[in-house]
């Protein structure tokens, strides 16, 4: 949260370190405190602190900021509609600057997905729920040379299922399987991994 975001007038700052019943009714009181009213600048402060923290897609920049500005027109009993073109300045400007990028936030996402074995079935309807167009999404996963069969893999490993289970694994098979499937792998594949022999996981 930056540090604008709440108002600290009025609140002991030696009361605030001394941890006293005051502190605790000041702090109670900062986060009761309605927001300030949104502006151009701090609309621009709030992009700004959360680009700085996280990465996103357009759809979901947006999203945060209309969340934001929502928030604060309530607490001042104005329309958030009113703040429309600003909060879509503000997404063109961070577009023109190279802060959000779709492409590459779609990129991104499909590396760090397939490093977890996550399945192109449930890296796509993420993307999707992301904003991110189909062939972005297409174009991401073609990029990452890793298929189903190698996040499959990893996806077993990291759960320990078939192959990686210490115990129990014929008694666990169907289990293993349906977590597989569930997982957005085809039931052939889930098959070949689930019952592949201990170290010798084909991909």
């Amino acid at each position: 949260m930056m540090q604008g975001d709440q108002d600290w007038q009025g609140v002991d700052p030696d009361a605030l370190a001394s941890g006293d019943d005051g502190a605790k009714r000041d702090r109670q009181a900062i986060k009761k405190r309605a927001p300030r009213k949104m502006t151009e600048k701090r609309l621009h402060n709030i992009a700004l602190a959360y680009l700085n923290r996280y990465e996103t897609s357009e759809a979901g920049f947006r999203s945060m900021l209309e969340r934001r500005v929502a928030k604060a027109a309530r607490a001042h009993g104005e329309d958030p509609a009113l703040y429309r073109a600003m909060i879509e300045s503000e997404v063109a400007q961070c577009l023109e600057a190279g802060f959000i990028d779709n492409k590459r936030f779609a990129e991104n996402q499909v590396y760090q997905q397939r490093s977890r074995g996550v399945s192109a079935r449930a890296i796509y309807a993420r993307l999707k729920s992301k904003g991110i167009a189909d062939d972005l999404i297409d174009h991401a996963l073609n990029m990452d040379e890793r298929d189903d069969a190698a996040a499959a893999e990893r996806y077993a490993r990291r759960r320990r299922l078939g192959p990686y289970r210490v115990k129990d694994r014929a008694e666990k098979r169907e289990r293993d399987l349906a977590a597989l499937c569930r997982a957005g792998f085809s039931f052939s594949l889930a098959v070949r991994i689930i019952d592949a022999d201990a170290g010798e996981v084909s991909t």
